[in-house]
């Protein structure tokens, strides 16, 4: 009989294995789709890129649109975001959870600008990369939509608003589409943009009181005092 003691080992080994080999593979894409632009890329210069077959390519990302989406998702829903989802899951307040999603607008866009910047520019008309933001696009909007039910649940909604125009609103403020054109051509630092969002996001969705909106001014400024030093 097998030793059973062994099995967690064997599958501890598999899994950080196959986590070796999606990183490489990852990895790969990032650098051709950089290097050479989405389209251009094939699934053969990857594998030869990663290091492996084509056929593990294939197993580990299912195809060229899967490996793009993994590669956008990995830079955009990383340590950042990861950091302000943290802070937003610790939130029950309806009003500051829509105050704290310019945070977490800020945290996917800086990392995209950072990690995604060459490879969507060098590709920007790439039918591929445009169907990836259009996925990325909904995802958003799903993600944003618990918010904005516990907002109307609340009572804290404000009046006149319906759930499905404050939902668009608060979709079309976060879009990525302002972010780069008040940070990337107006010249904003992340931080006014991040603040500029979360007073519009309140005064077009919410009825918040004084105290909700110094609330908000404290949080914004213990997150100023969290990155002080890093931030250029």
């Amino acid at each position: 009989m097998a030793n059973p003691g062994k099995r967690p080992y064997r599958s501890d080994s598999r899994s950080e294995a196959a986590s070796r080999t999606r990183g490489k593979v990852l990895a790969a894409g990032r650098f051709l789709f950089t290097r050479k632009g989405i389209d251009a890329t094939t699934i053969g210069q990857i594998a030869e890129r990663a290091g492996v077959s084509e056929a593990t390519v294939y197993a580990t990302v299912k195809s060229k649109a899967g490996l793009l989406q993994a590669v956008m998702q990995e830079a955009m829903f990383g340590p950042r975001f990861q950091s302000a989802q943290q802070q937003l899951a610790g939130v029950t307040d309806p009003v500051q959870r829509i105050a704290l999603t310019a945070h977490v607008a800020r945290a996917i866009y800086e990392a995209e600008s950072a990690e995604l910047g060459v490879l969507t520019r060098s590709s920007a008309f790439s039918p591929e990369l445009r169907k990836s933001q259009q996925a990325f696009e909904s995802l958003r909007r799903e993600m944003q939509q618990e918010r904005v039910n516990a907002l109307f649940k609340s009572g804290r909604a404000r009046k006149g608003l319906s759930k499905d125009a404050a939902a668009t609103l608060l979709w079309l403020y976060t879009s990525r589409e302002i972010f780069q054109k008040l940070v990337h051509e107006a010249g904003w630092t992340p931080a006014r943009y991040q603040d500029w969002l979360e007073r519009t996001l309140l005064d077009a969705l919410t009825e918040a009181s004084g105290d909700g909106r110094k609330e908000s001014a404290r949080q914004r400024n213990g997150l100023a005092l969290g990155r002080e030093g890093g931030e250029g």
